[in-house]
């Protein structure tokens, strides 16, 4: 009995929670549609902060290469001139410019492997959320589709059933009246036809209406002989 109780209330419980649900639909999603069109926001702005460190690590890269030729051409010079000293401090730095600039191409292809990916996810979330804000101005449509065909016709409806019931109603009513009124009138006119008849029977006027007694007693009388 306890687990029969038990169950009665959790089918009650997920009843009302389905039946709010359904009630609140449109409002959650309203507010899941402003959540999800603030998520694409923020993956945008998420792609296009990544975009600009590619772009700055580009111009470093960029810059190390112009630093490099020139330190060659100055180093190549030096050499020119018998200053292997300082063609060998130039080798140094450029072999430093080399180091930074192998760092800086990982950095732009680490980059712009991550923009891909972030641009197809963004791309797909993007689409996403047009797919539902589509489908919820339909849904939305459809709702106010679904109330007014639920009040303004069905009221109608109802309204027009409840007049014919009341008419055909009355009109029974005025018909079993307007036959009560002729069959009174029958009766009547019926009445008054029988007593006049009485009346003149009475009076002699034609046959009698109910058998003589004085007659009777003649006739037995007659029998008898």
């Amino acid at each position: 009995m306890i687990k029969l109780f038990v169950t009665l209330l959790r089918g009650r419980n997920a009843d009302a929670a389905e039946a709010l649900t359904d009630a609140t639909a449109l409002t959650v999603l309203r507010q899941q549609l402003r959540d999800s069109a603030a998520g694409v926001e923020t993956a945008r702005r998420a792609v296009a902060m990544v975009m600009a460190y590619a772009e700055r690590e580009k111009k470093t890269a960029e810059r190390i290469a112009a630093q490099r030729v020139d330190l060659e051409v100055r180093a190549l010079a030096a050499l020119a001139m018998g200053r292997e000293d300082l063609a060998i401090e130039a080798a140094g730095a450029i072999a430093q410019l080399e180091a930074e600039a192998d760092t800086t191409a990982r950095a732009i292809a680490t980059y712009d492997s991550e923009i891909t990916h972030l641009r197809g996810m963004l791309a797909d979330s993007e689409s996403r959320l047009r797919d539902l804000q589509r489908g919820q101005r339909l849904a939305i449509a459809t709702d106010h589709t679904q109330r007014l065909r639920g009040s303004a016709p069905h009221s109608a409806t109802a309204s027009l059933t409840e007049a014919e019931t009341t008419l055909a109603r009355l009109q029974q009513r005025q018909a079993m009246t307007e036959a009560t009124r002729a069959a009174m009138l029958d009766l009547s006119a019926s009445s008054n036809a029988e007593a006049m008849r009485d009346r003149l029977a009475a009076a002699g006027c034609g046959a009698a209406l109910r058998p003589d007694a004085a007659l009777i007693l003649a006739r037995l009388k007659s029998q008898a002989a």
